[in-house]
């Protein structure tokens, strides 16, 4: 069996805490595989930890425990979270982010050219003509002009930033790209584009995606395997289409049901869902407090993982 590209082991990730106060756990025992070539899915209401555990695995932020091994071609696995920062910035060429907000993850200081070229020069070395042919190429290859090389982003449209921001993403020719909230901030009919934009460049280069979305409908269009994270756990993680059809735990048909459906007498037949709960879990199964299914056993101790239908659910009552 061919290995993973990146491999997630326990991964924690806790802010704060002292003595006093055990902090916010907002990453708590993350373990998965992401293949090559697929778009691997994570998905979550907001707060669930999903762009904290991106961040992770990129180590923007540094993991409190756990490991990240990736592979990148034949020779030996990488441990992600072993490296010093000088290490760690050449696995970024190969590793790359796109952002929720194309607004504020462009500086508006900045024309295209560097936006895009400072990765190229410190990668490459490259300058002068060699560097504006290879951006004007990026540019390209994303669906812009190449003549928007000296123009700044607050010229641009959202869709036009965050094309911008793809092409800096991989303008350092990336094996992973780590799209958080790519499409979030945009009008349906540019998410539209910007989805199939990323889906050619895929096949054009040969991409594996972790796409991280609170949209199901978008995570259903994009994705081949998906994790369903809650309060900082992935509860299951399915291949698309058992997690759509037969959702096993509890807090991903409450998602699902989440979804707008437009027939009138469809959205009289959901079910009410329980008001999220707040303040620290300190024991048992996190979703307890608004599941329909709860027992004591639930409140008291962790789920176990099961596999289930070909799905991996944390959950006491699946079988």
């Amino acid at each position: 069996m061919t290995a993973p590209l990146l491999s997630v082991e326990n991964l924690d990730m806790v802010f704060g805490g002292n003595k006093r106060d055990a902090g916010v756990r907002a990453v708590d025992d993350v373990s998965f595989d992401v293949m090559r070539g697929e778009t691997f899915g994570i998905v979550g209401e907001s707060g669930s930890g999903k762009t904290t555990l991106g961040r992770c695995i990129m180590r923007i932020i540094d993991p409190t425990a756990g490991k990240v091994t990736y592979r990148p071609d034949d020779s030996a696995p990488v441990t992600l979270t072993d490296l010093d920062k000088a290490e760690l910035r050449k696995q970024w060429q190969s590793i790359r982010m796109i952002f929720q907000d194309p607004q504020s993850s462009l500086n508006p200081r900045l024309p295209v050219i560097e936006l895009i070229g400072q990765a190229l020069r410190k990668s490459e070395g490259l300058t002068g003509k060699a560097l504006a042919e290879r951006v004007a190429q990026l540019l390209q290859q994303v669906g812009l002009r190449p003549e928007f090389l000296h123009r700044y982003p607050g010229a641009f449209s959202g869709g036009q930033r965050q094309r911008i921001g793809i092409a800096r993403a991989l303008a350092t020719g990336p094996k992973l790209v780590i799209a958080d909230e790519a499409v979030s901030a945009l009008d349906v009919s540019i998410q539209a584009q910007t989805l199939n934009l990323l889906q050619d460049l895929q096949d054009e280069f040969d991409l594996t995606y972790i796409f991280i979305a609170h949209d199901l409908a978008v995570v259903e269009h994009i994705c081949d395997r998906v994790a369903v994270m809650y309060r900082g756990r992935i509860v299951e993680l399915a291949d698309r289409d058992t997690l759509f059809r037969t959702p096993a735990h509890p807090y991903t048909r409450e998602l699902l049901e989440a979804v707008p459906v437009p027939d009138p007498s469809r959205r009289r037949d959901r079910k009410k869902t329980v008001p999220v709960p707040t303040g620290v879990q300190s024991a048992g199964c996190a979703f307890a407090p608004r599941c329909a299914l709860a027992t004591e056993i639930c409140r008291n101790q962790t789920p176990p993982k099961r596999n289930v239908g070909g799905a991996e659910v944390l959950c006491h009552h699946v079988t």
